[in-house]
């Protein structure tokens, strides 16, 4: 397995023009990989991104951001089709940066949690999985996978739990979608994380490892002993990336709802994060 951090922890939105400083803090407190949240593709110089990961000899994984207007799954064209544009750009990005797999909440826009009607749930479940079945067709020609993101009940009404997205799955039928799990949305929506991951089995294609609280892996009550043990026992050999967040970036902050300090210092977050993770049998 690889380990990375997410440059949410520091920065947002992210930019070639200068952020790339944090390629050299990732480094150097001894992650395999940067995982870019591009929040916004004109921020964002590809080939100087890769010339820098090229020289500091860091792995990437390209993560979406899908806000308000951003949506593969609304009733309203523009919205899709803006996803649409999103999802292309992040995949063509992706393939020329070397990451795998693009990830992140694609099916929706993260904050949509609103009661629908069954009619037009069931519209926009039908519009996911279009959206997705295009998407991936052309994923699949450039060689990356798609690992959406079951977020919890407070920011998306579409996939919350595993079972959710199975359903999705099998509905796209695409060899190139899977899960992108997060321990955080796994701890406030599923009964049991363990049995989660188990039953997501090979569709795992990325995976986050983030606290309760969103503070330090380690600190809370997520049971980390299970999940390592169930991503070893589904033979996931892919990336464990941490991705919290502190009052300090304060667009990030308002988006997740961090009202109080949750960490020392945002250093500490993935520092001691890496470190308490690589401490379990099997996972240096």
């Amino acid at each position: 397995m690889k380990f990375g951090a997410n440059t949410f922890i520091w920065r947002s939105p992210f930019t070639t023009e200068s952020d790339l400083d944090l390629l050299d803090k990732v480094k150097g407190l001894g992650f395999d990989l940067i995982e870019v949240a591009v929040e916004d593709p004109a921020l964002v110089d590809v080939s100087m991104l890769k010339a820098v990961l090229v020289e500091k000899d860091l792995g990437v994984v390209t993560c979406g951001a899908f806000g308000p207007g951003r949506n593969l799954s609304s009733l309203d064209p523009a919205e899709r089709n803006a996803a649409r544009e999103y999802l292309t750009w992040m995949i063509n990005a992706a393939q020329e940066l070397g990451s795998e797999v693009v990830v992140g909440p694609m099916y929706s826009a993260v904050g949509k949690a609103r009661l629908e009607n069954e009619q037009d749930r069931q519209t926009e479940w039908g519009l996911a999985v279009e959206g997705l079945k295009e998407i991936c067709a052309y994923a699949v020609d450039k060689g990356i996978k798609l690992a959406f993101e079951p977020l919890n009940r407070f920011e998306t009404d579409l996939i919350n739990v595993v079972d959710q997205g199975l359903r999705l799955i099998d509905d796209v039928g695409a060899p190139n979608l899977g899960f992108h799990l997060d321990t955080f949305h796994m701890h406030l929506e599923e009964k049991d994380s363990v049995a989660a991951i188990h039953k997501a089995g090979d569709r795992v294609f990325h995976f986050h490892a983030c606290e309760n609280d969103r503070g330090v892996p380690g600190t809370g009550q997520v049971n980390w002993e299970g999940v390592f043990t169930a991503l070893m026992d589904i033979g996931y050999d892919g990336n464990i990336v941490i991705e919290s967040f502190t009052p300090q970036v304060k667009s990030i902050a308002r988006a997740v709802c961090i009202w109080r300090e949750i960490a020392p210092d945002q250093d500490t977050i993935a520092r001691d994060g890496l470190k308490f993770i690589k401490s379990f049998p099997g996972m240096a």
